[in-house]
């Protein structure tokens, strides 16, 4: 049986005198997969930080299982959601564990030590995520798509039901896309996390994702399934563009490229 996770209920938010979500709703049942994909600008970072009161403020209502987002501690909130930011290229001067290991800070009083329980938590998540092998090395030596599976293990440990990802295959080159992708998937369906992920990969979220919410312009512009995304109608209003359709060859979804790009 399903039950939200997370609501939002006509949510705006502005910096300033700029608003950058206008009346925004959304509902994600407990162990789905949500891709937020739209036009640069549109807002879909935003939203993301908001979840987790990196923003603050707003019109509206957001509610976490239930509860008020505004009714959890930060500690109370980081044993929920674990967020992973988009990649900045900013490196910390700690091993991979001692990185990983910071994810258990939700669970830790001030003058707590490392339980075994901690241990435990963090050597699987480094198994999870594949990135136990190279556990004592220090961040600054690590690829970009190693840091990216760093990050969610860290992201794992806080043992959180529900990830929120801002473009998590960003700068990486296709294998390890594809490597963050089918280990998001396996958490997904195997391991029931719900995931939601902001992409500008329109067929990544396709084909990885059960429901898919489109924002233009800070405003709620799609919210359904990949199958009545890949409309050319919708596409359209969603991205000002036209697009050509093709079929995946392993699955079958409908797959597009923008026009105007030779094929």
């Amino acid at each position: 049986m399903t039950f939200p996770v997370i609501e939002i209920e006509n949510f705006s938010f502005a910096i300033g005198a700029k608003q950058i979500l206008r009346d925004v709703s959304l509902r994600v049942d407990s162990g789905e997969y949500w891709s937020i994909v739209g036009p640069n600008g549109a807002g879909k970072t935003t939203l993301l930080k908001c979840l987790v009161r990196i923003h603050t403020g707003g019109a509206g209502r957001i509610r976490l299982k239930g509860k008020v987002l505004g009714g959890y501690s930060q500690k109370e909130l980081a044993r929920l959601v674990g967020y992973v930011p988009q990649a900045s290229g900013r490196l910390f001067p700690f091993t991979v564990r001692e990185f990983v290991m910071m994810g258990r800070y939700p669970h830790l009083s001030p003058f707590s030590s490392v339980s075994r329980e901690d241990e435990k938590t963090v050597q699987h998540a480094l198994e999870v995520t594949g990135t136990a092998e190279f556990a004592e090395r220090r961040l600054g030596t690590l690829s970009g798509g190693e840091c990216q599976k760093v990050f969610l293990a860290a992201a794992l440990a806080q043992g959180a039901g529900i990830l929120l990802l801002d473009e998590p295959t960003a700068f990486l080159d296709y294998k390890h896309q594809a490597e963050i992708l089918r280990l998001l998937r396996r958490l997904n369906k195997e391991s029931g996390v719900t995931v939601v992920a902001v992409t500008h990969d329109i067929n990544c979220a396709v084909l990885f994702s059960d429901r898919i919410l489109a924002i233009k312009e800070g405003a709620v512009a799609f919210s359904g399934t990949p199958r009545e995304i890949m409309e050319e109608e919708v596409l359209g209003r969603i991205y000002d563009a036209s697009f050509h359709f093709m079929h995946d060859a392993e699955t079958g979804a409908s797959i597009v490229a923008p026009q105007g790009i030779s094929l």
